[in-house]
């Protein structure tokens, strides 16, 4: 007897602890417990954003030169397949597309859901639900098409296998580009499969990427590939880069580097250097076309013009540094003009307009030093962003008073080394030179495609800053026309063509010091074209450079004179009177 009330009592104290358990679960806990079951019965399905499209301009048109193809996801549910059936039909018909090991996925216990295969085309995915699997779905996604293969690859970049944008346009636009994903929840079964949508369900939509319009011009930009190639192969260089932009509003019409490579097939490059925007992304010393910034400096302070002398002896001493020019002829030593000084590109020119910055013609001092300074980096904006749609490196322009050798720095400067800056700083720069004086933001990004049209796009932090004179960038392109005058003689530039420009080579930095030997130097020409009379209409600028090869400014004026030919002949531009 006592044995059974003993059992009683246990029996009591079980249900009543039961019962209190059951009051918890039930009334206190309530709201918890039917949170975690409709989490057990709940699939939150994304919805994925169909990436936005990139469109170059074709003689006013635009024309698409990256597309989506539509792609699948292969899913399935390891252990509701029959996985033998499923291993061999999957390898069978898509197995070029598996992200997985499927004998890993099959032997991981208590795995339900797995994404086996990506970018599967539609008629891989045809023939397998021929197979009729079960606990197989399929997931339609995007897949990035570059139908232009190499074709601006430099500027446009590409998408990763994570659906991410890399390097060019894909990579600095990539948030707009990319668009916002959408939501889905709905009620599954015990098997994680979608039951009826209903009114519990919530669906955030998808916001699709904008599809994005180029100023780039899609004709030119091969036409001007094609340039670049021939002038590769016919010289000792084996990189180049060119840029075609409007002075006048700072629309770039052209941008490439070469060598390039094809983004779809990314992964196949061997040089990672070829991801890389020249144009945009690397900073470097373009030499004597940087006296195109001192001399016009120089003539906005009223210091000088292109007829002001000084007596040139074919060398400078500063600070105890030995400068030469280049050009050494005798018809040139003595008492010369600017004009004469930038026709032959000499170092002594452009360190006299140095001293005459400073008040002094026979020295460089602080005041000279901080007026190059000012002009360099806050009027036309050099060794800093220039605030185009593109990924940017921002270089350097030395303090004028900070470190030791200042005055040396500066008169290198003048000549365009002891710097670093990107031929996007150096051709916006140059073109407040000659446009009559305004510096503008450049731009690449024209507008979005949007039903049928191109919409503009708005820039609110887009700058025009007046920077020199009228009369400063007038006679400044005097100057650079001057200095084509050979070219015209010659008839490579045309009649009826106001054509001018500014060569350089730099020496490079090896083993910390630069390379006195001249054994490899870089290339670079820039210049303008436009009918006479009038102001240019396009700036055009070129680099070119190899490793180990001598490359003077001379062979980047032949690549410019044929894309100068080439681009009057393909936009039709009017000769002038």
């Amino acid at each position: 007897m006592p044995r059974i009330k003993i059992l009683r009592n246990i029996v009591l104290v079980a249900l009543a602890i039961i019962a209190v358990r059951l009051f918890f679960i039930q009334i206190i806990e309530h709201d918890y417990w039917v949170a975690k079951a409709d989490e057990e019965h709940t699939i939150l399905e994304t919805i994925s954003a169909k990436r936005g499209e990139i469109y170059m301009m074709d003689r006013g048109e635009p024309v698409a030169v990256v597309l989506n193809q539509t792609m699948y996801q292969i899913i399935i549910d390891p252990a509701a397949v029959d996985q033998e059936k499923t291993k061999q039909a999957l390898e069978a018909n898509v197995k070029d597309y598996l992200v997985v090991d499927l004998n890993e996925i099959f032997n991981q216990e208590g795995l339900r859901y797995s994404i086996v295969a990506k970018n599967v085309p539609r008629s891989a995915i045809e023939k397998l639900a021929e197979e009729n699997l079960s606990s197989v779905w399929f997931k339609k996604g995007n897949q990035r098409v570059y139908p232009e293969e190499k074709l601006g690859s430099t500027l446009l970049g590409f998408v990763n296998a994570d659906g991410l944008g890399q390097y060019g346009v894909e990579g600095s636009l990539n948030n707009e580009l990319a668009g916002k994903d959408g939501l889905l929840k709905s009620t599954a079964d015990f098997n994680k499969v979608a039951l009826s949508i209903g009114n519990d369900n919530i669906k955030i939509p998808a916001e699709d990427g904008k599809n994005i319009v180029l100023s780039v011009d899609r004709s030119l930009e091969r036409g001007t590939e094609e340039l670049l190639q021939k002038h590769l192969d016919q010289t000792p260089a084996t990189h180049a880069a060119a840029l075609i932009m409007d002075p006048n509003t700072g629309e770039v019409i052209t941008m490439t580097s070469l060598p390039n490579y094809d983004p779809a097939d990314y992964g196949k490059v061997e040089d990672a250097s070829a991801y890389i925007n020249q144009v945009t992304e690397v900073p470097y010393e373009p030499a004597s076309v940087c006296k195109s910034f001192a001399f016009s400096a120089a003539i906005n302070e009223g210091k000088m013009t292109s007829a002001t002398t000084y007596f040139n002896q074919g060398y400078e001493i500063v600070d105890g540094w030995k400068i030469q020019n280049a050009e050494q002829r005798a018809s040139i030593y003595g008492v010369i003009d600017m004009k004469t000084a930038l026709y032959w590109s000499l170092n002594t020119g452009s360190i006299y307009a140095l001293k005459l910055l400073g008040d002094n013609p026979n020295s460089i001092n602080q005041q000279g030093r901080e007026k190059l300074h000012d002009y360099y980096y806050n009027k036309f904006r050099l060794g800093q962003a220039t605030g185009i749609e593109l990924i940017e490196a921002e270089g350097f322009i030395p303090d004028p008073n900070e470190g030791w050798g200042r005055d040396s720095v500066y008169a290198n400067m003048t000549f365009g080394q002891n710097l670093g800056i990107t031929m996007i700083q150096t051709a916006t720069a140059y073109s407040a030179v000659i446009n009559g004086g305004t510096w503008r933001t450049p731009s690449i990004v024209k507008g979005y495609y949007e039903n049928g049209e191109v919409a503009s796009k708005d820039n609110p932090e887009k700058v025009e800053d007046k920077v020199l004179s009228d009369e400063t960038s007038a006679m400044m392109r005097d100057m650079f026309i001057n200095n084509r005058s050979y070219k015209a003689r010659a008839g490579i530039d045309r009649p009826g063509y106001a054509i001018g420009g500014k060569s350089g080579t730099a020496q490079v930095i090896k083993d910390g010091a630069y390379d006195d030997t001249m054994s490899e130097t870089v290339g670079t020409y820039i210049g303008f074209v436009g009918p006479t009379n009038d102001l240019p209409k396009y700036v055009i600028m070129v680099k070119m450079w190899g490793e180990g090869h001598y490359l003077d400014g001379g062979i980047a004026s032949n690549l410019f004179d044929d894309l100068e030919n080439y681009l009057i002949d393909y936009l039709k531009i009017k000769p002038g009177n």
